[in-house]
């Protein structure tokens, strides 16, 4: 099945390029084009399921402000009989706002959810700290085609050199403290208390800072819940691919995927707490979510040795929370 990428590229190259270089030959070098935002099409990650909503052949057109308010109007137009004229198309008004002509500014500033300078490409502490992993996953997904200008691209790989060095910190000391509370400690609590939902929402929540964690030490962005667990499996294995040398790092990615999958699938043993007393102390590895959560814990102290932010080897994760955060 070709993806939409590829669909999209063979618009853009016979169909949408002709135009630009036909009706706007001065502006060709200036206007930025591709396939990046909202939509599993944009990940690559669109399949028969997909293809209920949302679904059509487009690209993304990106223009400077002052472009825009010369040919914008214009080029929409032009780019909308284009998209009209591919059959079955099927591209519903919400796609179609996704797609087509828009400015640099607008695009960005849209998916991030707040006003960016896009043309200096600077962004604050405060900006930083605001952004949310799954919006910055959408804003740098998909593909270029073309950027002559190079104003579209140059804020993209700014978003793409990932999070200063204190914010990425502060988010791993976040997720560390998330993932210890519920798993290392609450999870225990509820079970010995008999309070099997609360203990289903300690599992859920380790679960994703589980995850969040391995983004975080990867320096990449998790894209929208759904696909968090695909591209980690798929980040799993190009560590493996890529490793020239077998670091505990890229053993511990490849096996990583795994290991969250059995983490996802297991439950809870309630008999195994069955006249236990509450002790921080004990660690009930009889119950499978309890050792799973251990074998996970082991495997983010081994990832954050690699990245330089303990020597220790103590599977409590809420230990490197004060270590790190004095290492700011």
């Amino acid at each position: 099945m070709c993806s939409s990428i590829e669909g999209s590229r063979r618009f853009y190259e016979q169909r949408v390029a002709p135009m630009i270089r036909s009706s706007f030959p001065e502006y060709e070098n200036k206007i930025a084009a591709g396939l990046v935002g909202e939509g599993s099409d944009c990940f690559g990650y669109d399949d028969f399921i997909s293809r209920d909503h949302d679904f059509g052949t487009g690209v993304c057109l990106w223009l400077t402000d002052e472009d825009y308010r010369v040919i914008g109007q214009k080029l929409s137009e032009e780019y909308e009989k284009l998209v009209d004229e591919v059959e079955e198309n099927g591209l519903t008004a919400r796609l179609r706002s996704r797609r087509g002509v828009m400015t640099i500014h607008g695009f960005y500033s849209s998916i991030l959810g707040i006003d960016l300078d896009t043309e200096s490409g600077s962004i604050s502490e405060e900006d930083w700290n605001s952004l949310d992993h799954n919006c910055l996953a959408t804003a740098v997904n998909g593909v270029v085609f073309r950027d002559d200008l190079g104003q579209f691209s140059r804020f993209r790989k700014r978003l793409l050199d990932y999070y200063p060095d204190k914010i990425w910190k502060e988010r791993i000391v976040n997720a560390l403290h998330k993932f210890s509370a519920a798993m290392q400690v609450n999870y225990a609590r509820c079970m010995s208390r008999g309070d099997y939902v609360a203990a289903r929402l300690c599992h859920m929540e380790g679960l994703q800072s589980a995850m969040e964690l391995f983004f975080l030490m990867k320096r990449q962005y998790p894209p929208y819940y759904k696909w968090t667990f695909r591209r980690l499996s798929e980040l799993g294995a190009e560590s493996n691919e890529k490793s020239s040398e077998r670091s505990v790092y890229s053993e511990n990615s490849g096996r990583y995927a795994k290991l969250i999958s059995t983490f996802a699938d297991a439950v809870g043993d309630k008999s195994v707490w069955e006249g236990k007393t509450y002790s921080p102390s004990y660690i009930n590895l009889s119950d499978p979510i309890v050792l799973y959560a251990e074998r996970l814990a082991e495997q983010i102290v081994a990832m954050l040795r690699e990245n330089g932010l303990t020597e220790g080897i103590d599977p409590y994760l809420e230990k490197y929370v004060d270590e790190i955060l004095e290492d700011m």
